[in-house]
């Protein structure tokens, strides 16, 4: 399953970002990235804000995904939730080497090699197993 996560979310690699952009064709933020990838857009909330969040916003949207919230080091195809700063929050995928998420700033997705540059304040994955 991680192999596939990975592989939807390097599909989207240079998407232009957009606040509560659920579509790759018009924009995508950081929530919208990980609802594409999961593909569950529709069960994924929007109206909230860039800065001034909470944890507890992001949990209840990564609650809908329906992801096991990961005990220990983060793995590859998990989803983390990082600290970007005071009351803000940000959402990425984990490729094992690299960060790909929605940067408001480069106006793109994009993928970061190395450690993600924010403290992540959890990770979560997919259930599923492999038969």
């Amino acid at each position: 399953m991680a192999v596939r996560i990975i592989k939807r979310a390097r599909a989207l690699l240079g998407v232009p970002f957009r606040l509560h952009g659920r579509d790759a064709s018009h924009g995508l933020d950081c929530v919208g990235l990980v609802a594409v990838v999961y593909r569950r857009r529709d069960d994924i909330p929007a109206g909230y804000a860039l800065r001034g969040g909470s944890a507890d916003t992001y949990g209840a949207m990564i609650h809908a995904l329906r992801l096991t919230q990961r005990r220990g080091l983060y793995r590859a195809g998990d989803l983390l939730l990082m600290a970007a700063g005071p009351q803000q929050f940000h959402l990425g995928l984990w490729t094992g080497e690299s960060l790909i998420h929605a940067d408001a700033t480069l106006r793109r997705v994009v993928e970061l090699p190395g450690t993600p540059p924010w403290p992540v304040i959890g990770a979560w994955h997919n259930r599923k197993r492999r038969r």
